[in-house]
Formats: structure tokens, sequence, C-alpha cells
């Protein structure tokens, strides 16, 4: 494709940030912040590389594509371009040269994946460029006391059938669970082979702002813990580290985030996630993320929005090109 007439592509410069800032309006977008975080200068650890559109030296348009070690067969990719300029083939041809770039990505892998706001100005450049819907989801502010507490189930002789326990982020048994849920929510986009040390890093460790993690057990008896069918691990707020000496919120107004996920295939799965999100929210709300509309978590979910007792804070949606093997 032909570059628009004086229009230039060069590698990202440092200074570009503050330049765009220039024409750039406010992120217009949750998406759109998040990927301007990701805009710097090429690196091969893991491998991005970032382009800057310029007319007449002044930058314009930005656009990013980079591996994901977590999901190796797709690159995420950005572009963005000034308000004032878009519709003039900025944009595409910022694309066509971050796909060219992306011949030299290590995976071996091209097809592009983005994350946008429905119905924004970047969903509409993506499926302009071919990528298709994949997957939808929506982070979700449930109230606190949204659900009465559910009394766990005991057995013919009174004694639990059901446990809630606090496990260490560090547990191996929380890392497995978690990553067979990640697995098979993600069947989509299938994750990469790990090994438990490298899941526990990059969701339970303290460098993954995990705070907590509490878990329901389904099938307890006498001398037996019982299965894990929900599982609820907390993050610490990122912006608390960005600003130590901030206030804190008071308690009507913090919201935890959590991750909330269930064992795959296991039909106790919905009820345990409804007695572990009820006590969760029990003095205070949460936030967490419900990718999807059929899953069990998002059936509880769509329960609480139709009753007001939960309010959607974003909602995304993710358009992908079809992933092929990559070559190796």
């Amino acid at each position: 494709m032909r570059t628009p007439a004086g229009l230039s592509i060069r590698p990202w410069r440092d200074g570009d940030d503050l330049r765009l800032l220039e024409v750039w309006p406010d992120p217009e977008t949750p998406q759109s912040q998040q990927f301007r975080a990701l805009l710097r200068p090429d690196d091969d650890a893991p491998w991005s590389r970032t382009l800057v559109a310029e007319d007449s030296g002044v930058p314009v348009a930005a656009g990013t594509v980079h591996e994901s070690p977590l999901h190796p067969l797709r690159l995420w990719a950005w572009v963005e371009v000034a308000p004032d300029r878009r519709g003039e083939g900025i944009g595409t041809a910022l694309l066509a040269r971050l796909r060219a770039e992306a011949a030299s990505a290590p995976s071996g892998t091209t097809a592009l994946r983005t994350r946008v706001a429905p119905g924004s100005a970047g969903e509409r450049f993506a499926r302009a460029a071919g990528l298709d819907p994949v997957r939808t989801s929506r982070v979700v502010r449930v109230g606190a006391g949204a659900l009465p507490v559910r009394p766990l189930d005991a057995g013919p002789d009174g004694s639990p059938a059901q446990t809630v326990e606090d496990l260490a982020t560090g547990s191996v048994e929380l890392t497995r669970a978690l990553w067979e849920f990640y697995r098979a929510e993600h069947g989509w986009d299938p994750p990469a082979d790990l090994p438990v040390g490298r899941v526990n890093t990059l969701f339970l460790s303290d460098a993954a702002h995990a705070f907590g993690a509490v878990v329901l057990r389904n099938g307890a008896a006498p001398g037996e813990r019982g299965r894990i069918s929900a599982f609820a691990v907390s993050y610490r707020p990122v912006e608390l580290d960005a600003a130590p000496g901030a206030a804190p919120q008071g308690p009507a107004e913090a919201a935890a985030n959590v991750l909330l996920g269930w064992a795959p295939g296991d039909p106790a799965a919905g009820r345990a996630l409804e007695q572990l999100l009820a006590l969760l929210v029990h003095d205070r709300p949460v936030q967490l993320q419900v990718d999807g509309t059929t899953s069990p978590l998002a059936v509880v979910v769509e329960n609480l929005l139709a009753a007001g007792a939960a309010a959607v804070v974003e909602e995304s949606v993710v358009l992908a090109e079809p992933a092929a093997e990559p070559v190796r």
C-alpha cells in the first residue's frame, strides 16, 4: 500500500509520547489508555515494534505490534490516529507497515488481535482491516450486600460437605486450579504450555499484585478436604503504587479487584460461585471481569445486573484474525 503524500513512518523515539499528546486528546476509551502505555522503543524480550507516522515532521499517529508469551498464536496490535486526521489512510498505511514488521516476530506467527470498546472508532478500523469479533468481556462492579450469604452444605451426619478456606497465593493446588480454568476459558486463543511456576508468577505473585486468595471446596468429608469448585484471587490496585501518599478511599467507595474462577465442567460450579461471591461482597463491593455470556459466572452476574445489584464498568471486544500454528 502507498503511504499518503507527505507522510513518513519511522520507529518510535524517546519523547514521541509527549509530542503525540500535543495532537491526541485524552484516551477515548480504557483500551486506548492501556495500549498507549505499550508504545515504546523496539524490544526483543518480549518482541515488540512501535512505529510513528509523521506529517512534515509532526507525529500524528502511532501503532504497535507485540508478542504475548502467554498467548503465542497471535500478536497484539494497536493503531491510533489523531482524530482530525482519520479517514486519510494514515492508519491503514501504519497497519501495513506493522504487518511487515510482524513478519520478523520470533514466534513465526503474523495473525493479529486487538481489544477495543464496542462501537468505537477502534472497532470500526479493526473490522475494516479484516479482524473479526471473537470474544466479549465486561468489568462489573458488584455492590456490597448484593447477595445474601448462603449457608454451606452439610452431610447427612451434620459434618461439613463444603468448606471455605484461605489459600496462600503460592499454593500449587490453587495455581493448577487457576490454570485449568484459564485454559478452558481461552480455548478461542490457546495459551502457551507453561510450567506451574511460570503460571504462578503471571497470576499469583507479588509482581502480579496478587494480594490473597480464598477457595470454596465441595465434597468435603471427615479426613477429606474436598475439591476446589470456585476460587477468588484479590489484587492490589496498581494506582496505590503510583500514588503512595494518596488518601485511601472509604469503605463505601473502594472495590476489591477480584479474579473469580471455577472448576471447568463442575456441575456445582455455578452455585459455588454464588456462595463465594456472597461472602466476598458481604461488607464491601468487588470488581471483576466476566468473559463471554454463557459461563457460570456470566449467568450469576446477569441476574445481579437485572436486579440492579451490579453495574457494568467497562466493556471490551477482542477482534482477531484466524490463528495458524507458528512456523518453527
